[in-house]
């Protein structure tokens, strides 16, 4: 067998097992009550007691059921300077039209695993310049244009939030993974706007279709709300199911 052939094989088991990982371990969790899963800390965020500047983080964790095999749930947590406790955001469809909003406040800590999901870490910005972020993220929560409403696919949902939250504070460069679908799903019904990151530009059809070029992101492509892409500047495969494939 050639040199050729042998590359080939090993990229496509190669794939194949970075794909079959989040897969198995979706599958797994799917097959549990999502109710009896853990959503203990899981110990990235700072403690308030020992940290008095202000922070901000962002974290994703795979979504609940059979619908984690593709997708990630997304929320963002404050912590204003000498200030006890966290604040957490994030958007929820439970209740939603049976009189509960869809953003809610301090449902779990800031760093839970999300029913068994361990969350990865996509933001973490600390320091006295922090403060002016946290106004700013305020403000971003409050002018979300769907307060109470909550569509799994394709948006608004918990993605489509942060990346409101990303575009208005671009200072967070946040880089929302090709898991979070619903960041596409560009509010009001607009066809361009800025990258979640604040670093480019994208343009979508109600997030069913797009482009994204940012300097975060790289070069995204929405098919169904199905993200294709790969980042230059750490160089990465961006992904559906597997997410990110490359340098982190």
């Amino acid at each position: 067998m050639g040199r050729r052939p042998r590359l080939r094989i090993c990229l496509l088991l190669g794939l194949a097992v970075t794909f079959a990982f989040p897969a198995c371990a979706t599958l797994e969790r799917a097959s549990t009550n999502y109710w009896e899963l853990s959503s203990e800390p899981s110990g990235q965020a700072p403690d308030p007691a020992t940290t008095p500047e202000p922070v901000i983080q962002v974290y994703a964790a795979r979504t609940v059921g059979w619908r984690g095999l593709v997708g990630v749930h997304t929320w963002i947590v404050l912590k204003p300077a000498e200030a006890p406790t966290y604040t957490r955001y994030e958007v929820m469809g439970w209740g939603v039209g049976q009189g509960r909003p869809a953003i809610r406040v301090n449902r779990m800590g800031p760093d839970n695993l999300w029913f068994g999901s361990r969350p990865d870490r996509l933001v973490d910005r600390r320091g006295p310049e922090v403060s002016a972020l946290i106004e700013k993220v305020e403000a971003a929560v409050k002018s979300y244009p769907y307060p109470d409403r909550y569509r799994s696919w394709p948006g608004p949902n918990s993605n489509t939030f942060l990346a409101h939250i990303g575009r208005a504070v671009p200072e967070l460069r946040l880089d929302l993974p090709a898991t979070a679908i619903g960041k596409d799903f560009l509010p009001n019904g607009d066809f361009t706007a800025l990258a979640p990151s604040g670093t480019g530009v994208q343009v979508s059809l109600f997030g069913l279709a797009g482009v994204l070029v940012g300097l975060e992101e790289g070069l995204e492509v929405n098919l169904l709300g199905l993200s294709f892409g790969i980042d230059l500047n750490r160089p990465a495969l961006r992904l559906p199911v597997a997410g990110r494939l490359g340098f982190p």
